[in-house]
């Protein structure tokens, strides 16, 4: 029996702290419209993430059997096409999540592929496979974020504040990427009441001593200490060495292998290579803190302002009707497309040569292939494979986002 194209897919939600509570969290209201997920939201309960794919700590399923999706594509790997299958066998290379943020993730990088394989083999259980994890994330709403490094002369300039001058090594009057790997390292290692006193002098400091774009620092400052409380390290790397974004409905970022970064606020579709290593060593307690030596030597310094973090999106040449934008990472594992319509209109994606996975962020529609036709609405999430060509209608305002590889 020849397998289905198009699945739809009952996913799993984390509860991370840092998610919103209940239904202020996109990632439990997309959730609870799959059915068969459990149920109505816990309102008092923190909603952080909805996985899509085939990572084995929250895979996805198929709603009509229960199967795991991961065990159907090993039965039907021409859905994934043999393009795919010979690059990265019978897994989908890419892992697309929604997430809902109410205060600062983990400030953290992923590391890159050799790194990953080192530490996969030394801790299999901590570091549980071995690539690297490039991502993308795009908002649905305003968007939060520290992402990469500031220009290195505004943070040489900043550090010239008599607070923050003891934290730059010894001559060292240029500032130089390898300069800023150690006053990162400095600022992570600085005790509970060094970090707290630190912050303090800078919050008493003139609005004067700061530069125009440095003026926020202070409110910034109090803002992460309450969430975080003062003694979190992470708290002055992020404000005195990242860039800071804020970001509107369909802006992007893209965060390479060992990019710095740290999401403050907001939801998002993010979606990133097959990997779930992370390396943290702020915004959390000092217990769950990797190593301040592994994570300073895995930094790397792209990107190092913020217009360079920022992810364009493009017509798609997938597109047939011109109502669908593609965000393309520079990586071989996937991109993103991105479809808006008005009640009322239609759109064509051409045969995608691999694998995808589309989730609907709003309204409610019909999609047509050669074979049948289903609903979607808001929350709903499919699997497309290899080689079919869709048609979308909105019978609402209706958005929807497209994970593929090829």
């Amino acid at each position: 029996m020849a397998a289905e194209s198009v699945i739809q897919l009952k996913c799993e939600c984390k509860n991370d702290p840092w998610g919103k509570k209940g239904s202020d969290s996109m990632a439990a209201r997309f959730w609870t419209k799959t059915p068969l997920t459990g149920g109505k939201v816990d309102e008092s309960k923190p909603y952080s993430e909805m996985w899509m794919g085939t990572y084995p700590s929250t895979p996805s399923y198929l709603l009509s059997t229960g199967e795991q999706l991961e065990g159907y594509l090993k039965k039907h790997p021409e859905l994934l096409g043999k393009n795919a299958t010979d690059k990265w066998g019978c897994d989908l290379p890419f892992l697309p999540k929604i997430l809902s943020m109410c205060k600062a993730l983990p400030l953290q990088v992923h590391p890159d592929k050799s790194l990953a394989e080192k530490l996969h083999a030394r801790e299999p259980n901590k570091f549980t496979d071995p690539n690297h994890k490039p991502e993308i994330a795009i908002a649905l709403g305003k968007f939060e974020l520290f992402a990469g490094f500031k220009p290195l002369a505004e943070i040489q300039a900043l550090f010239r504040l008599k607070p923050l001058e003891h934290f730059v090594p010894n001559g060292h009057k240029e500032f130089t990427d390898e300069t800023l790997r150690q006053v990162c390292r400095n600022l992570l290692l600085a005790e509970d009441n060094v970090v707290a006193m630190t912050t303090e002098e800078l919050k008493k400091l003139p609005e004067s001593a700061f530069s125009s774009k440095d003026a926020g620092i202070p409110a910034m400052l109090d803002r992460l200490r309450q969430q975080y409380s003062e003694f979190d390290n992470g708290n002055l790397v992020a404000v005195l060495l990242m860039n800071f974004l804020t970001l509107d409905k369909g802006d992007a970022v893209y965060i390479p292998a060992d990019g710095i970064h740290a999401y403050l606020s907001g939801d998002i579709m993010e979606c990133m290579a097959r990997s779930d290593n992370v390396l943290n060593t702020g915004f959390c307690p000092r217990v769950e803190r990797d190593s301040v030596e592994l994570f300073t030597q895995a930094l790397t310094f792209q990107p190092h302002d913020p217009k360079s973090v920022i992810l364009p999106s493009s017509a798609s040449l997938k597109s047939e009707h011109g109502k669908t934008r593609e965000y393309s990472p520079p990586i071989s594992e996937f991109n993103v497309l991105a479809t808006s319509l008005k009640k009322g209109e239609k759109e064509g994606i051409k045969p995608i040569m691999g694998p995808s996975i589309q989730v609907v962020t709003k309204g409610s529609g019909r999609l047509h292939t050669k074979a049948k036709t289903v609903a979607i609405k808001e929350g709903v999430v499919f699997f497309i494979g290899k080689d079919t060509a869709v048609e979308i209608v909105a019978e609402e305002d209706l958005e929807l986002y497209r994970a593929y590889a090829e």
